[in-house]
């Protein structure tokens, strides 16, 4: 690719990761690179364990095994600048095709870091390098750089039957 583009997937209904999944894996079938960060997560996805069957790629989480229900704690920030360092390198050094930043809305919606620091390091990012941002709340400034915009809006949900989240699907 000569010049990659920025997509944000956003919104209050499921999908945003499972979609930028999804585009990983077409990236990794034709050849690519992945990088793929999550932010505000450091529970055992199912996602995970896509080392062990895909070439070319990574993933890396940068969070606590806990959701950040309310305020985030010390632990949170350290570990979302780490990755915030961790994906800016990955961003620039060439080494990758596709760079998913998973929940880095959310990151910002908490105040774990800058909107602007994510601006900065988007511009400073190597041009062929596709870049993926999701989670809920994107923030304006977000939405504005991006190229593409897909906003996940929930019609109906089974969570509100009480279904648990269930292995392979949710998690």
């Amino acid at each position: 690719m000569k010049k990659g583009y920025i997509h944000v997937y956003t919104g209050n209904g499921k999908g945003k990761t499972t979609a930028s999944l999804g585009i990983s894996l077409r990236a990794v079938c034709a050849g690519k690179k992945v990088f793929f960060g999550q932010f505000a997560k450091g529970m055992d996805y199912s996602e995970l364990n896509a080392v062990k069957y895909l070439p070319n790629f990574k993933i890396c989480q940068f969070g606590r095994d806990v959701f950040i229900s309310d305020m985030p704690c010390n632990e949170d920030i350290v570990l979302a600048k780490d990755g915030l360092e961790i994906s800016s390198e990955a961003l620039s050094s060439g080494k990758y095709d596709m760079v998913v930043l998973d929940e880095i809305n959310i990151a910002i919606y908490y105040k774990l870091f800058k909107v602007e620091e994510v601006l900065q390091i988007l511009d400073n990012r190597c041009p062929k390098v596709e870049v993926i941002l999701t989670g809920r709340y994107a923030n304006k400034e977000i939405i504005d750089k991006a190229d593409l915009v897909t906003e996940m809006k929930e019609i109906k949900h089974y969570y509100k039957k009480n279904v648990p989240a269930r292995i392979g699907i949710e998690f």
